[in-house]
């Protein structure tokens, strides 16, 4: 009787904690935030500095990825419609000084800029930039999973050269 009591409790806690973590896994993709599309006019009244372009920082790992394109402004960091990311738990908007950002990255050891909680996997998004930050400090936009410390998709920052007529 002891044992089976033991081997209960011992299930018991081993369940709890697969239960648990397949929660967190899951979780995302059976509750998606909605798709955003938040609109531009309003929120910027500067022609755009730099684009960036989100990759698929490790082709090998089929959960972490992103697509898509961002639009820099003097103030603001807009991810464009077509912006895509797997889903996940806790994805934040990074302003980054590294040009090269790998899985490999400590990132969370750079002087990074949070600018915010992702508001959705996919489509168009706006992040304002602090007061005081010089976007040309930074040569990446970088979403971040911050429960577990993993990049999910990086975009080096090339400026927009102004056309010239």
């Amino acid at each position: 009787m002891k044992h089976a009591i033991i081997g209960f409790v011992i299930g018991a806690v081993l369940g709890t904690g697969a239960g648990f973590a397949a929660g967190i896994v899951v979780f995302p993709y059976l509750f998606p935030p909605p798709e955003v599309n938040e609109p531009l006019a309003g929120t910027t009244h500067a022609d755009p500095v730099a684009r960036a372009k989100f990759i698929h920082a490790n082709p090998s790992d089929p959960i972490h990825y992103g697509r898509g394109t961002a639009t820099l402004y003097p103030d603001l960091v807009r991810l464009e419609s077509d912006f895509e990311v797997g889903p996940g738990p806790k994805f934040h908007v990074y302003l980054v000084p590294l040009a090269e950002v790998t899985p490999d990255t400590e990132v969370e050891k750079t002087m990074f800029v949070d600018l915010g909680r992702l508001k959705a996997f996919t489509g168009s998004q706006n992040y304002a930039i602090p007061r005081g930050i010089d976007l040309a400090d930074f040569q990446s936009v970088v979403v971040w999973c911050e429960q577990f410390n993993v990049l999910i998709s990086p975009a080096t920052i090339s400026p927009v050269t102004p056309i010239s007529g």
